[in-house]
């Protein structure tokens, strides 16, 4: 009997989009393989958060012996950089050029920022660390030089190549490429943490050395490949003698009717509702829960297991027409059921809750990160698309870089007062600081809630009008 393998091969092609995720993100002028290779920016992205805020971080506390109030200072420098993510955006929407291109020039300058700041960090952490005779401010001075310009470089290349992807993506299928992105975002932080740690097992200053320039050339060479024949050449786009509105009236443009500000409240009240437990996570499981160490360890991927799950329902639902403020505030409500869930673990003793929480804390920040920057491209409108995720993108990273200083401050400082008994005897103990910051996320994550309601009902039906004053009636 001969088998009908051009019949197998139909049904399986129907099939299979069903199951693969993002299979259906390919569309005629973006096909799956220029998508895939556009998203190597987010893995150089990726590659250098892991290396400033993880990698680096420890090296220079543990191995460097370098005082940890200035560690902490090198790794905020980057988020000096985040606000001005608005206006790179603003200025690639406006970009002029006798090439005609008008996100590949910041995608490459971006680049080439990260590029100088890794070629100079190794050099400069080995100043720092005080074997030398030169006076202690130069390494000081190199290393800031260098993770404020890797800052500078990854901000801007990433602004840049979302814009660039909002640009080639038909509206229709932006949400899932937002999704895309992001997802290969989280894998290029996964792998790069893992090659870092494997590289570093046995540490040393020429491995150190060796690990930040591969990671300096990595960057060149993904965002050489990412970049390559993405963006077409048009110069009557971006020719010199063509009108450019200024940055406060674009901005002002943006904004008006309220609905773009309200949304960017929401965002950085979110995000810091959800960052505001970063550092505190594997702490509060070590010292409340008295987890072991591997166990602390292994939060970081459920953490990231549940944010990549949320990325997947969230290019799912989204490419159905399901409304992005509305998941947005489905991600918000997940949020405040995930801190609700750790608060309890500690008088429970329950790991598993525990573990739940971290799941969801994970999957409800990953569908309000998509659902609110799906809602801020699809405000972009007459080529703001820069500019619209840029202003997204400079709220989120500097509301994520103040919560978690401010979650870290708080706990000290509210732990501080309860075990010295200024809080009352019932709050003598070592989970209040912990439960504080909690429960702050909580109250900011329902007030995003309340930002976020009037943006779901003005979406499904402008004619109606709230009659609640807090713009309640739409909240998920």
């Amino acid at each position: 009997m001969r088998l009908d393998y051009s019949h197998l091969a139909r049904r399986w092609m129907q099939v299979a989009p069903r199951f693969l995720p993002f299979a259906d993100v390919i569309t005629a002028d973006l096909p799956l393989g220029r998508l895939l290779r556009l998203s190597l920016f987010q893995v150089s992205v990726g590659m250098a958060m892991v290396l400033l805020n993880g990698t680096l971080n420890r090296v220079m506390v543990v191995e460097m012996g370098v005082a940890t109030w200035l560690v902490a200072l090198m790794v905020s420098l980057p988020l000096v950089f985040a606000p001005l993510r608005a206006l790179i955006g603003f200025r690639s929407d406006h970009h002029r050029s006798a090439l005609g291109w008008r996100r590949v020039p910041y995608i490459w300058f971006g680049s080439l920022l990260q590029f100088s700041g890794l070629a100079i960090m190794p050099f400069a952490l080995l100043l720092l660390a005080g074997n030398h005779n030169a006076p202690a401010f130069i390494g000081q001075v190199g290393a800031a030089v260098a993770f404020l310009l890797v800052g500078a470089g990854f901000h801007t290349t990433q602004t840049a190549g979302l814009a660039l992807a909002t640009d080639l993506a038909p509206e229709e299928a932006r949400p899932r490429v937002v999704a895309l992105l992001y997802i290969t975002l989280l894998l290029g932080m996964v792998g790069s943490a893992l090659l870092f740690g494997a590289l570093l097992t046995d540490f040393n200053n020429q491995q150190l050395i060796q690990v930040i320039q591969g990671a300096a050339v990595a960057t060149m060479a993904l965002n050489v490949i990412a970049l390559w024949k993405q963006e077409a050449r048009d110069p009557s786009r971006t020719r010199a003698d063509q009108l450019r509105p200024s940055f406060r009236q674009s901005w002002q443009e943006f904004m008006h009717g309220g609905r773009a500000s309200r949304l960017l409240i929401a965002v950085g009240l979110g995000t810091a509702g959800f960052a505001m437990q970063d550092i505190l996570l594997e702490p509060y499981g070590g010292q409340i829960l008295h987890l072991s160490v591997s166990a602390t360890t292994v939060l970081t991927a459920i953490l990231a297991s549940g944010s990549l799950a949320a990325f997947i329902v969230a290019g799912h639902v989204l490419a159905r027409g399901y409304d992005p403020h509305r998941l947005a505030g489905y991600g918000a409500v997940l949020g405040i059921f995930a801190f609700a869930a750790i608060v309890f673990a500690a008088p429970l003793a329950s790991p598993l809750l525990f573990r739940i929480g971290t799941a969801l804390i994970g999957f409800g920040g990953g569908i309000f990160a998509v659902g609110t920057l799906t809602a801020a491209m699809s405000m972009a409108k007459d080529g703001q698309s820069g500019l619209a995720l840029g202003a997204w993108g400079a709220v989120q990273a500097t509301a994520m870089g103040v919560a978690i200083a401010l979650g870290g401050f708080l706990r000290d400082g509210i732990g501080h007062l309860a075990m010295s008994g200024q809080l009352g005897s019932a709050l003598v103990n070592p989970s209040t600081g912990y439960a504080f910051v909690y429960h702050l996320e909580i109250i900011l994550l329902f007030v995003t809630l309340i930002a976020v309601g009037p943006l779901v009902q003005r979406m499904s039906d402008p004619t109606v009008r709230s009659s609640s004053k807090l713009g309640l009636t739409e909240l998920p």
